[in-house]
């Protein structure tokens, strides 16, 4: 059964099917569609021509612009049409042309967007992919299935996540890059194929994170990716050295981290 609060606007051209949950003060324009299985919170807004379908949520305040196309089945070459959910958090927005997809069974059944995000025009959120909070998607941006970013990064237009990759918390990826391996916390990764250029002290600074923490930090990373061994092995070597330093201890639980894909580097893809 349909719920639609008293206080909810839904243009006359726009269609809500049976079962869809609308809530407080949303506004659903001209030419919208909002599935069946749909949630939308308080304050929510599509502006127009907006598809939203799937077991999918929207949280509170979240905007969605023309053609946007938000919970559609994943394009994933195993798709059966299996049960699965899309939640995405409060205050997003998701300029025109955007696409996220529903999760897959076999991938666990559910793609989450944190709160706070912006996915600027015809980027892309494959299945199963999980983001956090404050996340900039630019334009054309593409997350193949299963990847995982964390809260703050930044990617730039055109960039495009190789399947199962992760993003650290307060990486920046460049325009036009290819990740085609993990970005540690607080990397910069720039190029085709892409390359760990170093770390991004302007988002650390705009982090608040102090200018003696971020010397810290650069050192370690010289430590881990500079050092003789092996990346795994110099990471583990300096753990006792940093134990009081969250920011480095971050990136070194990353790298210690089970992963599907390698670690980007200042060397890995390199002629």
């Amino acid at each position: 059964m349909t719920r639609i609060a008293a206080s909810a606007r839904i243009h006359p051209m726009a269609v809500v099917d049976d079962g869809a949950v609308i809530g407080e003060n949303v506004s659903i324009g001209p030419f919208c569609t909002v599935g069946s299985h749909v949630v939308l919170k308080d304050d929510v807004h599509l502006i127009s021509h907006a598809v939203v379908s799937g077991k999918t949520e929207i949280g509170r305040g979240s905007r969605i612009f023309p053609m946007a196309v938000i919970g559609g089945v994943s394009q994933s070459l195993h798709e059966a049409g299996e049960d699965s959910t899309l939640t995405i958090g409060e205050n997003c927005t998701m300029r025109e042309g955007v696409t996220i997809n529903c999760g897959t069974v076999g991938g666990g059944g559910k793609t989450v967007v944190g709160d706070n995000c912006l996915l600027l025009a015809n980027s892309h959120v494959a299945h199963d992919c999980i983001l956090g909070n404050g996340i900039i998607m630019s334009n054309n941006v593409m997350l193949a299935g299963h990847v995982k970013v964390g809260d703050h990064a930044i990617l730039g237009g055109g960039s495009a996540v190789h399947q199962f990759n992760r993003i650290g918390r307060n990486a920046f990826v460049g325009g036009l890059s290819a990740v085609n391996y993990d970005v540690i916390p607080y990397g910069m990764l720039n190029g085709n194929p892409g390359i760990l250029n170093g770390l991004n002290v302007v988002g650390m600074t705009r982090a608040g994170i102090e200018r003696a923490t971020i010397h810290r930090v650069r050192r370690a990373f010289k430590q881990i990716f500079e050092g003789e061994g092996n990346v795994r092995n110099n990471a583990a070597a300096i753990r006792e050295e940093y134990a009081d330093c969250k920011e480095v201890v971050e990136i070194l639980d990353f790298i210690a981290a089970d992963s599907d894909r390698a670690l980007s580097s200042p060397f890995r893809g390199k002629a």
